[in-house]
């Protein structure tokens, strides 16, 4: 291959630089080795870099309107962006899983529960409690739908119609036995009235209250669960007003409106009214998620300020120089404008996987700002003018910093080829934030630097400390120079050190890979839940309380009820078949359990119990107080078989389409409420019911969390190992395609395999668990860490001989910078509420940091030692475009 033209040669300094004292010596530091110095004016003339740089510094308002309109667009684009914040917003709506999830949620997912729980303190009665709560429920049902669709207190409308039917849902069996207990009780009492009584008749059980309800199954319903009816809790402080809305819980702006009309009704009506010590809170899945919305916005926002002030504060303590700053600033923040609006246009919303992506696009895409005005800075330094500085800065860093961006877009892009969508559609923006900030870089830059130049012009010194500082600082240069100081001093033991950390790194991947290091406990990939204790609390007791179906239970729709009884066979049959131990699932629950069985041969009999009793009760064989109990469960004279159809909406509700249709819906609950935060657990319980082939050769799919994470963990196992392979053979064909081959391209590539290597070790010693996010650290390390090892080994061909130190000391400050903004890019993360993206974080700040270590430390000490035992006369190690021996 042939090697890429070597810049033109070095021109005597036209005076010497202010910044150039004699402070190396004065420390007893070895020299610095002189910057590169400029050509001639007229050896610079021509090329496109040169025109569009004197465009740029003698009409920077051109580039800079056109740069302003665009962003203002974007601005506009980008506020219009929203978070998906389900885990369905992760795959692909082609999926089968997703695809049966919308279609449930739009017959279901329309109604969401919204919870009023009235508390009291100590002595508060509980009839002052039932009293706000009967209070509240016609206020409530005022505001009407969609934002109320129902409001009730307790299960008085479910009691009133189900007790007098209560007989219905006993077994014949039963009912033949109360029948005949009644009538010999009534026999018994007859002929020891009547004096026929003899002496040996065991007397039957007595005709009461209790007995009959224990009977039919009702005893203890009202003073059990649902003390006189009420959601109320057993020791009476607590009563809940349950409220069914039409507002689904992920619509923020309609859900935040159902709440605030609720509130006020509440505030209205006052519970404390009723008793001082009153007080209330919402909860809910309608509450649960428009508070868990609020809080990744309020996420987001935390983040992206964090990582902002961090990379805003380590540009500023590098340069030492506020316009620098303002600059930079401006530049990222055009680019990271362009990608957000840009991300409007292509995909219209974020999701649990790219919400966060503000601080990371910002902390690589300013690294191209930094490469670009580290030059400047330094051809400043040398004498050169304002258009001089820019036309050096085109030319010698496009090539380095289009390498890095190329490499970068492509690990990005790499997650492009993945069928997962939290991947893909985080490579989708992150490799186009790469493109939109390294153009932002070149285009809006140097016209920025032009217009800041007119107003204060660079030379002017600032004085006092910060002049100081400035000058000690050496405009960044001296960031690099301890690294350089250690290459110098032990290159044979930090190479060497370098490799046999990455050999044992390499040894401890394969066997941590081995052991499964996936995370399958589900509470650490969710938003930590300390700041909202509270409200889970009250959730938690409200759920408790009220027992509302599905919960915890996942939904399936079949097509006709006639298949519910089919589908429930089949499902028992898989659940039965299970080893104990490893059961998939405890129950399965339909409306048609609410609809007895034989209910025309179960008539004559309850109708026969009910004669009986009335002629107890005429002989005064039943008191007062009991006769009371037992009037509300004998059946009436009109009682008739029914169907789901004539079930009351506060009974048949949980099964109810958004459009009336009963009878399609089916429950199916978890072995226990704490299972289902075990990955292991969710994959057993969605395979049994993801697909069930009935009887009449129709499936019934099913869908709900369960499935839509198996399924998940399932596209992320398929899809991590080719994004890697892709990453990794993208960003070595960038790196071979830059370098044109040869010595420098596998030297930067060495570098890389080194800290990649690091990185995987400590993961390792670290225990990090991998989880559907911090995956992607694992591909982008790769063409993001190789930005470092690119800009030494540019510096080092480009100086010559004994170019290594000085490609550390004069660019190693510039890429440990472009290194720290990423990091701290990625460090902000760690603040997120989510533990998921906060392991994200970290696996990220790992992985720049071992490639960074690897480009400044064991790179230039490889490059140092290969040079010392270089003959005298030879060229350097990786000499651009000439042989070498």
């Amino acid at each position: 291959m042939s090697a890429p033209p070597m810049p033109p040669p070095p021109a005597p300094r036209p005076y010497p630089s202010p910044d150039s004292s004699d402070s190396h010596e004065s420390s007893g530091e070895a020299p610095r080795e002189p910057s590169p110095r400029l050509a001639p004016p007229s050896s610079r003339g021509g090329g496109l870099a040169s025109r569009l740089a004197e465009l740029q510094v003698k009409r920077p308002a051109l580039p800079l309107l056109a740069t302003g309109i665009l962003t203002v667009i974007a601005l506009f684009l980008a506020t219009r962006l929203h978070v998906l914040t389900g885990f369905e917003s992760l795959l692909p709506a082609s999926r089968p899983s997703v695809q049966e999830l919308d279609r449930v949620a739009a017959k279901t997912a329309g109604v969401s529960t919204l919870f009023v729980v009235l508390q009291g303190g100590e002595g508060t009665p509980t009839a002052a409690l039932q009293r706000a709560a009967d209070a509240l429920v016609p206020e409530i049902e005022k505001i009407g739908p969609p934002w109320v669709g129902s409001v009730e207190d307790g299960v008085h409308e479910a009691y009133r119609f189900l007790s007098p039917r209560a007989g219905l849902y006993v077994d014949r069996d039963r009912l033949t036995k109360l029948r005949d207990d009644i009538e010999a009780r009534y026999t018994y009492e007859v002929n020891k009235a009547t004096g026929a009584l003899l002496d040996d008749d065991e007397p039957p059980p007595e005709i009461n209250a209790s007995s009959i309800e224990q009977s039919l199954g009702l005893q203890g319903v009202d003073t059990g669960r649902y003390p006189d009816g009420y959601y109320q809790s057993k020791d009476g402080k607590t009563v809940v007003v349950a409220i069914r809305s039409k507002v689904m819980a992920s619509d923020f702006a309609a859900g935040s409106e159902a709440i605030r009309r609720v509130s006020e009704v509440v505030e209205r009506v006052r519970p404390a009214s009723f008793e001082p010590g009153i007080t209330y809170g919402l909860a809910g899945d309608l509450q649960t998620g428009i508070a868990e919305y609020a809080a990744i916005n309020e996420d987001l926002t935390d983040v992206g300020v964090s990582g902002a002030v961090l990379i805003a504060a380590v540009v500023f303590l590098y340069y030492l120089r506020l316009r620098t700053l303002v600059a930079m600033l401006i530049t990222i923040g055009i680019g990271v404008a362009w990608t957000f609006g840009a991300t409007q246009l292509a995909l219209g919303h974020l999701n649990m996987a790219t919400g966060f992506l503000f601080s990371i696009v910002a902390g690589n895409g300013i690294n191209f700002g930094i490469i670009y005005m580290a030059r400047y800075l330094e051809a400043r330094r040398g004498g050169a003018s304002l258009l001089e500085g820019v036309r050096v800065a085109h030319r010698e860093t496009w090539l380095p910093t289009l390498t890095a961006g190329c490499a970068a877009a492509a690990a990005y892009g790499s997650l492009l080829v993945t069928e997962f969508r939290g991947f893909h559609d985080f490579g989708l923006i992150g490799s186009a934030g790469m493109v939109l900030c390294w153009v932002a870089t070149f285009v809006a830059l140097p016209s920025i630097l032009a217009v800041m130049d007119r107003i204060v012009p660079l030379e002017q010194e600032s004085p006092g400390l910060l002049g100081r500082l400035r000058r000690r600082a050496q405009g960044g240069l001296a960031f690099g120079a301890p690294f350089a100081r250690l290459a110098s001093r032990s290159p044979v033991s930090l190479t060497l050190g370098g490799l046999a950390l990455a050999a044992a790194g390499l040894v401890a991947t394969v066997s941590y890979v081995r052991a499964d290091p996936m995370e399958y406990n589900l509470q650490n990939l969710r938003n930590d839940e300390g700041a909202r204790a509270a409200q889970i609390r009250l959730s938690s007791l409200a759920e408790e309380i009220t027992g509302y179906v599905g919960t915890d239970g996942m939904a399936i729709l079949v097509d006709r009820p006639e298949q519910v009884e089919p589908l429930r066979a089949a499902l028992y049959a898989r659940r039965d078949a299970a080893p104990e131990g490893a059961k998939p699932f405890k129950e399965i629950y339909a409306l048609q359990d609410l609809v007895p069985r034989d209910q025309e041969a179960k008539l004559p009999l309850l109708q026969g119990i009910k004669d009986r009793v009335l002629r107890a009760r005429k002989r005064g064989l039943v008191g007062d107080e009991d006769w009371r109990r037992i009037q509300a469960v004998i059946p009436p004279d009109d009682l008739a078989p029914f169907g789901i159809d004539d079930l009351p909406a506060g009974v048949a509700r949980a099964f109810t389409e958004t459009d009336g249709t009963r009878g399609r819906i089916v429950y199916i609950s978890p072995i226990t409420p704490e299972s289902v935060h075990d990955a292991h657990y969710l994959f057993r319980w969605a395979d049994a019911y993801r697909e069930t082939r009935l009887p009449d050769g129709s499936v019934v799919r099913g869908s709900g969390r369960a499935v839509i994470y198996a399924d998940m963990w399932a596209a992320i196992i398929d899809d991590v190992p080719p994004a890697v392979l892709f990453s990794l053979a993208a960003t070595v064909l960038v790196v071979l395609v830059a370098f044109r081959g040869g010595r420098p391209a596998f030297a930067v590539l060495g570098a890389l395999l080194v800290g990649v290597s690091w990185m995987a070790g400590l993961l390792v010693l670290m225990n990090v668990k991998l989880n559907f996010l911090n995956f992607i650290a694992l591909p982008l390390t790769f063409g993001i860490g190789v930005d470092y090892a690119v800009n030494i080994v540019q510096r080092y061909a480009r100086e010559g001989a004994g170019g290594a130190l000085t490609a550390v000391r004069e660019t190693g400050g510039a890429v440990i910078l472009c290194s720290l903004t990423t990091t701290l890019g990625y460090l902000a993360l760690v603040r997120s509420q989510n533990y998921a993206v906060r392991s994200l974080g970290v696996a990220a700040v790992i992985g720049e940091l071992a490639c960074l270590f690897a480009a400044v430390l064991v790179l230039p000490a490889a490059l140092v030692w290969r040079d010392r035992r270089r003959p005298k006369g030879e060229e350097a190690f990786l000499a651009v475009g000439r042989p070498t021996t």
